[in-house]
């Protein structure tokens, strides 16, 4: 399992003592985690612009310019997933980190057992609520959540990508988001049409030209993709796969 954590702090000691904890944090919880510090919120939030498939914030408060609580204010704008924990030497900010649903604050100075039991609390959060991939929506890098992808069609200059909440226009070919789902969740995606692609638990029924969906919405099977379809679905019903 790989977590990617974001370390923001202005004080450089701080930070390095944060990252050097967080990695013996992962060693003993034998996860590997990808590490990336900054010494600004605006530094945090230039990377974050083209990155946005961060687990876990480890944030300041007390930050020049922009605070902790103010990042995380316009992070958790669009990403629900990911955990937030405040690490202050204050407690006067802790109100605030509940309009954030903030994980937990840590007081400095930091224990690494303290900081542990955090960290394994929020890797247990983000197993729980499964596993994400990114992908380009309306020219914005965005996280989706694997179990709630029903569908991909393909159009001329991009995707639509059906969920379980809302259609989405992805900015790629379908045989590169077919290639983003396989390599992240191997199994649980099929091919069924040149234009086409289903999540395998969503599907009803197979016939010999149509795929029925959970929905009731049709898809259309191609003859060559029908045996590959067929046996997919056989697996799922007959528990081979396991599913979020």
């Amino acid at each position: 399992m790989t977590y990617k954590i974001a370390i923001c702090d202005d004080m450089e000691q701080d930070a390095q003592y944060i990252a050097a904890a967080v990695k013996k944090w992962a060693e003993q919880a034998n996860v590997y985690a990808d590490i990336r510090s900054f010494r600004s919120a605006e530094g945090f939030l230039f990377d974050y612009a083209a990155h946005k498939d961060y687990d876990i914030l480890l944030l300041d408060i007390e930050m020049p310019s922009i605070n902790g609580v103010e990042l995380a204010k316009r992070v958790r704008r669009e990403n629900e997933a990911v955990q937030i924990i405040f690490i202050t030497g204050f407690p006067d900010f802790m109100a605030e980190g509940y309009e954030v649903s903030a994980l937990h604050y840590l007081l400095k100075p930091v224990s690494f057992d303290k900081l542990s039991k955090v960290l394994n609390r929020a890797a247990d959060k983000l197993r729980k609520t499964g596993r994400t991939v990114v992908l380009t929506v309306d020219g914005e890098r965005q996280k989706i959540a694997i179990a709630d992808i029903v569908s991909v069609e393909a159009f001329a200059h991009f995707c639509a990508l059906t969920t379980i909440r809302a259609r989405l226009a992805v900015t790629a070919g379908i045989s590169a988001v077919e290639k983003i789902l396989r390599e992240a969740a191997e199994g649980e995606f099929v091919r069924c049409h040149r234009s086409y692609i289903v999540g395998v638990k969503y599907i009803k029924s197979v016939s010999k030209t149509d795929i029925t969906l959970d929905s009731g919405a049709k898809i259309p099977l191609s003859r060559s993709h029908y045996q590959t379809v067929n046996q997919a679905f056989i697996r799922y019903f007959k528990g081979e796969a396991q599913w979020d």
